[in-house]
């Protein structure tokens, strides 16, 4: 045996490593997105259908192996027509780039912005006031921005609170945030279909998870009934956020992001001056 795993080792390559190492990737992947969604019911329907189909081989029984041959075509047409959703979905979650993003400004002006922030979510659970703050990453938002009514204005704690006051034009929808600027208020964003999610859960909460599991934003949610401050990420929710808290996740959304900026730009400048050489 010890004798089988070095002989299989020492001819393996490192396009071997790294073949084995993407196919595990694109696995794990998969797994990952079809965790607690209906493809994870779809995959448990062809495993079961792909059982049945070579039992009836190795049985001989003819019948339903001739059945099972017959509705395979239609049957695959049916899966692409009835899980679109989840298709369209997967090729975004795989899409999705996480490199690089577009929350790129300034250290001292990511600083302010964080605790603009800050003071206006602390002061919208405190008053009790519903929000949904949407900031924009890799996946460009546009469609969603289109729904809503454009502002364009600087990010500040002052401008947050009238936007959500309740009797605003604007407050019941959601604002979107890209870059170093509220973009949008006012916005439509896509109602998660996640059955799992807690049934106290509102409208406001479910459209903040929505808009996660479509792109690779983080929302921020204030509940009008209790105040309590949630984030949603990747369809995720973290809920019963304090200041502290929310001032971590800010701080690796904008600063981490920022270093990251100027790690790529280093690199490519430092590759310019050695091409000079």
């Amino acid at each position: 045996m010890t004798d089988f795993i070095q002989t299989v080792f020492m001819g393996m390559k490192i396009t071997d490593i790294i073949d084995i190492l993407v196919v595990a990737l694109i696995v794990y992947k998969l797994l990952d997105f079809i965790r607690e969604t209906r493809a994870e019911q779809l995959v448990k329907g062809l495993i079961l259908f792909g059982a049945v189909f070579f039992l009836s081989d190795v049985l001989n029984l003819n019948t339903l192996n001739w059945l099972i041959k017959s509705i395979t075509t239609v049957g695959i047409i049916a899966l692409v027509i009835v899980f679109q959703p989840e298709l369209r979905r997967a090729l975004e979650y795989f899409g999705r780039s996480r490199t690089l993003t577009l929350v790129s400004v300034e250290e001292q002006k990511a600083k302010h912005i964080i605790d603009e922030f800050i003071d206006a979510v602390t002061e919208l659970a405190k008053t009790r006031t519903g929000a949904l703050i949407v900031i924009e990453r890799g996946t460009a938002l546009t469609d969603r921005i289109k729904t809503g009514t454009i502002i364009d204005a600087e990010i500040t704690a002052q401008l947050l609170g009238n936007i959500f006051y309740e009797g605003a034009p604007l407050h019941d929808g959601a604002v979107i945030i890209r870059g170093e600027r509220i973009h949008a208020a006012g916005c439509v964003l896509p109602i998660t279909d996640n059955k799992t999610l807690d049934k106290s859960l509102g409208t406001r909460h479910r459209a903040g998870i929505g808009i996660t599991e479509h792109s690779d934003a983080i929302s921020l949610i204030v509940s009008e009934e209790t105040g309590v401050i949630s984030m949603a990420s990747e369809g995720k929710i973290t809920r019963y956020l304090d200041g502290k808290y929310l001032e971590k996740i800010l701080n690796e959304l904008y600063l981490d992001d920022v270093q990251k900026s100027k790690n790529i730009f280093q690199k490519v400048m430092g590759g310019i001056k050695n091409a000079g050489k």
